[in-house]
């Protein structure tokens, strides 16, 4: 059997991650994701798994992202029994991530079966269950960062960071087939120099084949210093000047760390003062305590911002919701409040209620400090709508809309290059994935200029080899 790729998902878009390596003796799958972004999402997610489970050997996943791993559960349900190797802080996530997933996809069923029962039609099953989940933790095998595994004969993955959330990384895949060997990288998604808690990426100096992240391949993010600036500007502005709230849709992993990281870093230099965070995520508070049990994953600056946190545990106030009442309360909350709740892309999750009673509120603001991918309820505020349908209701969007792109989990164009000009030989291939089709292709092109590289974007189905 030759070397090839086939790419499932998470080409010429930017959800859905999930790449086929059939090679020497082995199939394999790396990254097994979600679909996110509207109708013709879920019609992708609820569609035939396209490769026969059982001729899949094993998984490499890189990070805990739902359009990274949100399919795993469903794979499992449906006959894959081999291992899903990932890092050790991935596994953990997961372990909660995926079963508030199934719970998502239970309770979206459940509403959906409710509309078709009014039809006279049949009940609408969900794309897998918390129960589903659960069965997947089994197959998670944890890895170090830098630990060379063999998952089979003839492979071996080595975990190297990736710089984008806690436990993610990219993958340097060997795979010998005959006397033949050829070396794989896979990116996943490629981390934002400088971003708080987590490591700068790896550098990477050689390899045959890349297959390379492109989400925010056509732009540049502010740094860290301006971000820190507007957010200051944002949190201020709406708290004591207008005296509304600050709702922030964040990714319960990642983005609400950081967040509560820049608050800390903004107090301790006096930059703000007296504020109130208010977690209202149960998964993101998990994914908090499980953030505080991996300093391995940490850079120097944020050991040494927990030091001064346990030093000071009052100069910033953090409260984390206890259940559904107390979330409902923040909705009766006037102003003062900085509200932290998921889902990150608005399309799912607490952040809607938040939305529902802020979003047409000229004292509040909305700080949008993440992807929005096409199609959901925050790439369509982002875009400056006037008005938004949430719960079926129509909604003005009145308070002001923030996008800091400087606290993205991805790198920028200028991220990317220079993790490209590490490389100390041309790869044979370059794969350009996991970003919008006309980002991915300036950006494949901008790869071709700058260092001559053999660099396209596939199109998903097509087996390629390598």
């Amino acid at each position: 059997m030759s070397i090839s790729i086939e790419f499932l998902g998470g080409v010429r878009e930017v959800t859905g991650s999930c790449s086929r390596v059939p090679g020497g003796t082995t199939r394999s799958l790396v990254d097994c994701g979600m679909f996110q972004g509207g109708r013709e999402s879920d019609r992708k997610n609820e569609r035939t798994f396209p490769v026969p489970l059982s001729s899949i050997d094993f998984v490499l996943c890189t990070h805990a992202h739902i359009d990274h791993s949100g399919i795993l559960p469903r794979i499992v349900r449906d006959g894959f029994r081999g291992p899903i190797y990932t890092t050790s802080a991935t596994a953990d996530l997961l372990r909660v991530m995926l079963p508030d997933s199934g719970h998502i996809q239970e309770r979206e069923a459940q509403w959906k079966s409710k509309r078709r029962k009014r039809g006279g039609r049949k009940d609408f099953p969900p794309l897998y269950t918390e129960a589903d989940a659960l069965a997947v933790f089994p197959r998670l095998s944890p890895v170090g960062y830098r630990e060379t595994i063999e998952p089979a004969p003839g492979v071996r993955a080595t975990f190297v960071d990736a710089g984008h959330i806690l436990g993610s990384a990219m993958l340097i895949v060997s795979i010998r087939d005959g006397s033949r060997e050829r070396t794989l990288v896979f990116t996943g998604d490629i981390g934002h120099r400088g971003l708080p808690i987590v490591r700068d990426p790896t550098k990477v100096e050689r390899a045959d084949v890349v297959v390379m992240e492109s989400t925010y391949g056509n732009r540049v993010h502010k740094g860290m210093e301006d971000t820190g600036e507007e957010f200051v500007h944002a949190v201020t502005d709406t708290l004591n000047r207008k005296g509304g709230n600050v709702i922030i849709p964040a990714f319960a992993v990642g983005r609400t760390q950081d967040i509560i990281y820049l608050l800390a870093d903004l107090t301790r230099r006096g930059r703000v003062k007296d504020l109130t965070v208010y977690i209202d995520s149960p998964l993101a508070a998990e994914a908090t305590r499980i953030t505080l049990r991996h300093p391995e994953c940490f850079d120097r600056e944020t050991l040494a911002m927990y030091e001064w946190r346990e030093e000071n545990p009052d100069a910033l106030k953090v409260v984390i919701t206890r259940g559904v009442e107390e979330s409902m309360a923040l909705n009766r909350m006037q102003g003062g409040g900085i509200i932290l709740a998921g889902s990150g892309m608005c399309d799912a999750g607490r952040i809607k209620h938040h939305l529902k009673h802020n979003l047409w509120r000229k004292e509040s603001s909305v700080v949008i400090v993440g992807f929005q991918a096409q199609g959901t309820l925050g790439r369509r505020i982002v875009d400056g709508a006037r008005r938004v349908r949430i719960f079926r209701e129509e909604i003005a969007v009145a308070a002001d809309i923030y996008t800091i792109g400087g606290l993205s989990a991805h790198a920028d164009r200028e991220d990317l290059l220079a993790w490209a000009g590490n490389f100390r030989t041309k790869p044979e291939k370059v794969f350009v994935a996991h970003g919008e089709e006309s980002v991915s292709v300036g950006f494949a092109g901008l790869l071709r200029k700058r260092f001559g590289w053999n660099a396209r974007v596939p199109y998903p189905r097509r087996p390629i080899n390598v």
